[in-house]
């Protein structure tokens, strides 16, 4: 492990590595530009890495922003959110502008018909060459109100596909900022908003269970073979995490090599089985380098299982959860500890992102 002191002089180093590197690029010194360059450089997120790579040796802005807004979703959230309102307040008035004039032209259209009608009623004044003219600005009127028709159609086509083009990026937006990009599985935001949705209704509690995950020695794999094959690690875990449990169940992670299930539906005795699961295979499966070979060793997992029912509320749940967590951690590692075997110890705070 590496001294505290070593470890704050790596991060100095690494902040003035960034602050140079910006400027040799001319980078703006914004702190959500910051934030890409420390990440990339320090090397705790290698798809990030190759990101920035590949940028030219002048970023525009709006390049570094396109990087931010796949990998920091939330420092980007407020500008997608007021664009995407501006665009559908656009939108929205051309759209009235368009239905005001289609009714004007509807009204005109029906004045001509009132007009044209009064004029057949007087019989006394009809005549072939009379008839022939209404009958021309018959034809003309419909054909004008019918071809201003499929133009208004058209353009409402038009306008239904911009906004639905919106709405998707909104959507895309709402998915990136709750999820950890290195893994593409959910992150801390939105499981403090899944776990608290448990607690919503008396199904939820009677029928859910959370699970927590910790790597064994994680911190020593990262000093000994560097964070890139640390973030590969976390990768290979946060998979079988994901195909070992229902696609209807929650998998998120939470913190550095720190995960989350939230069960659903299964007794105390189900849900341990199914962790248990997870465990062996995790210390089955072979952490090697496709591209070397070499071999990384065995990689196992602690786990701490709490059912809802057995808690006051979610920050409950957590702490509890928590607690079976810390007892398989001294308790000698890889190994499934069951709160409602144990007697209590202090837990952590849960509510990272309580304020969105």
């Amino acid at each position: 492990m590496q001294p505290a002191a070593t470890q704050t002089e790596r991060n100095t180093e690494i902040a003035s590595t960034v602050v140079a590197t910006m400027r040799q690029l001319g980078v703006l010194g914004l702190p959500r530009n910051y934030e890409i360059f420390y990440e990339a450089l320090s090397g705790t997120n290698r798809e990030l890495g190759l990101a920035v790579l590949s940028l030219s040796s002048r970023p525009t802005q709006d390049e570094l922003d396109q990087i931010g807004r796949a990998f920091f979703a939330h420092n980007h959230g407020p500008g997608i959110i007021e664009h995407a309102r501006d665009v559908i307040a656009k939108e929205l008035e051309e759209v009235a502008s368009l239905l005001r004039s289609e009714r004007s032209h509807i009204e005109k259209y029906g004045r001509i018909l009132d007009e044209t009608s009064s004029g057949l009623s007087n019989r006394s004044l009809l005549s072939q060459d009379l008839l022939q003219k209404i009958a021309n600005a018959m034809t003309i009127a419909t054909n004008s109100t019918i071809d201003h028709g499929r133009q208004v159609a058209s353009t409402l086509s038009d306008k239904t596909a911009e906004l639905e083009s919106v709405k998707s990026k909104l959507e895309e937006y709402k998915r990136l900022a709750d999820t950890d990009p290195l893994t593409q599985i959910w992150n801390r935001r939105a499981f403090d908003k899944e776990i608290t949705r448990i607690y919503n209704s008396n199904k939820g509690i009677l029928f859910n269970a959370l699970v927590l995950v910790d790597i064994d020695r994680f911190k020593d794999i990262n000093d000994r073979y560097g964070h890139p094959v640390g973030d590969k690690i976390i990768q290979i875990i946060a998979e079988i995490l994901q195909t070992s449990i229902r696609g209807d169940m929650f998998v998120a992670r939470t913190g550095g090599e720190e995960f989350a299930l939230i069960i659903e539906g299964a007794s105390e005795d189900a849900t341990y089985e199914i962790a248990e699961r997870i465990r062996a295979l995790i210390e089955q499966t072979p952490f090697t380098s496709s591209q070397t070979g070499m071999n990384y060793g065995t990689v196992t997992v602690s786990m701490g299982i709490c059912m809802a029912s057995e808690a006051e509320g979610p920050e409950d749940l957590y702490t509890k959860a928590d607690r079976a967590l810390y007892r398989s951690k001294v308790s000698g590692r890889n190994r499934v500890t069951r709160h409602s075997a144990m007697a209590g110890r202090a837990g952590k705070s849960w509510l990272l992102y309580k304020k969105d």
